[in-house]
């Protein structure tokens, strides 16, 4: 009986060939058609989905300048699968400030922010409306990301030779227009060498005038803005909360990009404490960290006149995007640059000092 069965399934088989062959025989001379009918209904599900965006959902139409600002945008995808609507961050990168680092507590956003910019840009470019409140985009000729710590078994690449490779290829292919978005660099060796190869990527992407956003867990990173102006620290900020008890502190995320590198201190024992290590191996793990970080670690100082330079390097930088993208009138413009001043003298405290010796 089983046999029989085997041999009327191969007999139908059979059948549903000759008909397939026949039926492709009489509609090749016509295949073009059904190519055209498959690029009008793929244009068209774009167009309404385009529609949709525009009409139906809280999008903005995107302007296209030499800054990427975007003001409360948000993760497309997240809003469609989460339950609640993603928090709102701010953007902005422009040629005099275009490496912005980006550091935080593990699971703080920093991924979901990198690849929220990026999908912002590309849905710019390709004509639709973005999720934000306002946005401006600076045309981007290539997008270049390193995300994700895998292997690779196929090439016998490990995690640190398939980091190489990729960053690599960003190096020898970017240039001034490109948006770079790094996750991550150096993880998968040891932490000096980690911490040198950042270092040395960074100052090579700091001689384009490429976009770059760098995600971080080397704080020691974030001090490189005192070598080069044109890098921001900006962090992602989560609450300390006791139990009732109040001898155990609970992480809790914010989700909100703010100004400068974080002030977090061991995030990542945190992280592991609410998981299920014994306790004895985290207080052993946090007395070593505590050994190593008196050791090892060294906080780099800036100096007054460091600030100084910074300060006027950033507001020579708003001057000249002032001069090329004004549209204000004469008394808002006079009221933003009396801003841009306030700004200038808070930043700068030794303003005041070096005007008076120019004066001299």
């Amino acid at each position: 009986m089983n046999e029989r069965s085997q041999e009327s399934l191969r007999e139908i088989y059979h059948m549903t060939y000759l008909i397939v062959c026949k039926l492709l025989s009489e509609i090749y001379e016509h295949i073009h058609c059904l190519y055209k009918l498959s690029d009008t209904v793929s244009m068209l599900d774009m167009l309404l989905s385009f529609a949709h965006a525009c009409t139906l959902s809280d999008y903005v139409r995107p302007e296209f300048t030499d800054t990427l600002a975007i003001k409360q945008g948000w993760h497309p995808i997240l809003e469609k699968i989460s339950v609640e609507k993603p928090i709102s961050n701010n953007t902005y990168i422009t040629e005099g400030s275009n490496f912005i680092i980006i550091t935080g507590p593990n699971m703080s956003g920093k991924s979901t922010y990198l690849k929220q910019i990026a999908l912002c840009q590309i849905m710019a470019q390709i004509g639709s409306y973005v999720p934000a409140e306002y946005s401006s985009f600076r045309i981007a000729e290539q997008i270049f990301t390193r995300i994700g710590m895998d292997d690779d078994i196929e090439t016998n690449s490990s995690t640190f030779m398939k980091e190489m490779k990729e960053i690599t290829y960003i190096i020898q292919n970017a240039n001034d227009k490109s948006l770079i978005i790094i996750d991550e660099l150096g993880r998968g060796t040891s932490t000096e060498e980690g911490i040198g190869i950042c270092y040395s990527v960074c100052e090579y992407l700091l001689t384009l005038k490429a976009f770059t956003l760098f995600a971080t867990h080397f704080l020691e990173l974030c001090h490189i803005d005192a070598l080069y102006p044109n890098v921001e620290n900006n962090h992602f900020e989560v609450q300390h909360v006791r139990n009732s008890a109040g001898n155990k502190e609970k992480i809790t995320y914010t989700y909100i990009l703010s100004k400068g590198h974080t002030e977090e201190k061991n995030y990542g024992l945190k992280a592991a404490e609410v998981s299920s290590l014994p306790p004895s191996i985290i207080l052993d793990a946090k007395e070593i960290t505590t050994h190593i970080a008196r050791q090892i670690l060294q906080k780099q100082r800036t100096t007054p006149e460091t600030l100084r330079q910074r300060a006027v390097y950033h507001l020579a930088t708003r001057l000249v995007q002032t001069a090329r993208n004004s549209q204000l009138d004469p008394d808002s413009l006079r009221i933003f640059l009396k801003g841009l001043k306030k700004k200038y003298e808070a930043d700068c405290p030794v303003s005041g000092q070096a005007q008076t010796e120019d004066g001299q």
